[in-house]
């Protein structure tokens, strides 16, 4: 993994894990709002809620009035952020407790990227910033934990729908 070279590039990649993580938590919910899944849609607006205000404070941290442009060499370490959820892993019938299970995967990516991060910087205050945010990462972990006991955990058949949709030809 390629770190930032200083502390701008640092936090514009952690402001654009932050961004994708709020974009993919807002397409979940519209998604469970189109399927009638109040609860988890409500649930996914809360976590798009929580990144966009860890964006809003790297803009204000960083004294941006707009996001600068990512250096084309620093990459995520798979095909999309570490804080962003897969798109396919949604279901139409998901529950809270699979909601906070991705969340949790989530956050303990964001916590690995920021580690490893820590782990190759060659500047100190990218040093200082990632282990940082890894902290704040691991704070989240532990929230969703948190949040995880205070949710049933779904039955077996979760994902059977007694009333399918049909299709014709």
């Amino acid at each position: 993994m390629s770190a930032p070279q200083n502390l701008e590039e640092f936090m514009a990649l952690a402001l654009a894990m932050e961004r994708e993580a709020v974009e993919r938590y807002t397409e979940f919910a519209d998604t469970m709002d189109t399927h009638n899944n109040r609860e988890v849609a409500a649930m996914f607006r809360t976590m798009a809620g929580y990144e966009n205000k860890h964006a809003q404070q790297i803009m204000a941290e960083m004294g941006w009035k707009e996001a600068p442009p990512l250096r084309a060499t620093l990459t995520w370490p798979d095909f999309e952020a570490p804080e962003t959820v897969a798109i396919d892993e949604v279901h139409y019938l998901m529950q809270p407790w699979h909601a906070l299970q991705l969340a949790l995967a989530a956050e303990q990516r964001a916590e690995r990227f920021f580690a490893e991060l820590a782990r190759v910087a060659t500047d100190d205050s990218v040093r200082r910033a990632a282990l940082e945010l890894q902290a704040e990462e691991a704070e989240h972990v532990a929230l969703v934990k948190q949040w995880l006991d205070k949710v049933p955990q779904p039955d077996r058949n979760w994902a059977e729908d007694p009333d399918p949709p049909r299709y014709s030809d």
